[in-house]
């Protein structure tokens, strides 16, 4: 059945021109299926152009900021539209990497272990005299994030310790808090899982950058970095690795749709959980539609797929 449909895309996130693309893909998917499509972008008018329009949902195809931070969802649940993805709740715990991951340690889910500092603490109690002790107990090298951002912005691998406060003064530029975790050697995996009731997992994939790290540059640009579906490890670590990401999903409460990012250890082969997106990106290079084509979904019927499913809420 035809349906009004609102993409919302754009927004004031960095990762604006990503989203773009997800939301222009998305809306000419839907025109496929015969949906009527309304087009919004992000900005101080969209309450009044959400509640101008007789919109049966809203598909949202932002990224980061007001898009996974609950912002776009609180909105969404004050004018009574439903909406694809998780919720206000998921997407509060897991925009903040800092709360997410105490959840995950909470719950015994392997993370890497790490440590978090603000820019309060640098400027008013003397935070950079814990960088020697921080090192110490993390070892080199370690990775430094924003701990509230997506898409791998402001990310830094740190390889000796006096490259650490830049790498620090880097990714404050991105988030009022950072991490400093542990850098896991290993195989970095991404599990796409869908469902309400029983979350299943898509086919995993398997990043393999040309760079050393997968930063922003690999993630956004064709070219940059090789995929593997499925993922080149055994049936006993992709059954292992499966577990541990729909209990990631599970823990933050997550409904519909999630994307749940896993470096699996080499010599350990322990699957450390990084990170869960609530809005996976949906572009040519988007790791979502890339696992659903190895099940044997096309990208209209992953659309249909997460329509239907929001629409029956």
């Amino acid at each position: 059945m035809k349906k009004n449909i609102a993409v919302l895309m754009g927004g004031r996130s960095l990762e604006r021109e990503i989203s773009i693309k997800s939301g222009q893909r998305v809306s000419n998917a839907l025109k496929k299926l015969g949906h009527n499509v309304i087009k919004l972008d992000i900005d101080e008018s969209i309450v009044d152009n959400l509640n101008s329009e007789k919109i049966d949902l809203a598909y949202i195809a932002l990224h980061g900021k007001d898009g996974e931070d609950g912002t776009i969802q609180e909105i969404l649940e004050v004018l009574n539209i439903p909406y694809t993805g998780p919720g206000v709740y998921p997407n509060v715990l897991s925009f903040d990497k800092i709360i997410s991951k105490q959840i995950f340690i909470s719950l015994g889910i392997p993370t890497p272990p790490f440590y978090f500092l603000n820019a309060s603490s640098f400027r008013e109690l003397g935070s950079s005299k814990l960088l020697p002790f921080i090192v110490k107990k993390i070892g080199l090298p370690l990775v430094v994030k924003p701990s509230a951002q997506g898409s791998a912005l402001g990310i830094k691998l740190v390889n000796k310790a006096e490259d650490l406060p830049d790498a620090i003064i880097s990714a404050l530029g991105y988030s009022k808090k950072v991490i400093l975790e542990k850098f896991i050697d290993g195989i970095e995996l991404a599990v796409s899982i869908i469902g309400k009731e029983k979350p299943k997992a898509f086919p995993i994939v398997e990043i393999v950058p040309k760079k050393k790290f997968f930063d922003f540059e690999s993630r956004s640009k064709i070219g940059e970095t090789d995929y593997f579906v499925p993922a080149r490890i055994s049936s006993s670590l992709n059954e292992k690795v499966e577990e541990v990401a729909i209990a990631v999903h599970n823990s933050l409460k997550c409904t519909k749709l999630s994307r749940v990012d896993i470096m699996l250890d080499k010599k350990e082969k322990i699957p450390y959980v990084l990170e869960l997106n609530t809005s996976p990106g949906m572009t040519d290079t988007s790791l979502l539609p890339m696992a659903a084509e190895e099940a044997g979904i096309s990208f209209e019927e992953l659309v249909d797929k997460i329509i239907k499913m929001s629409l029956s809420d």
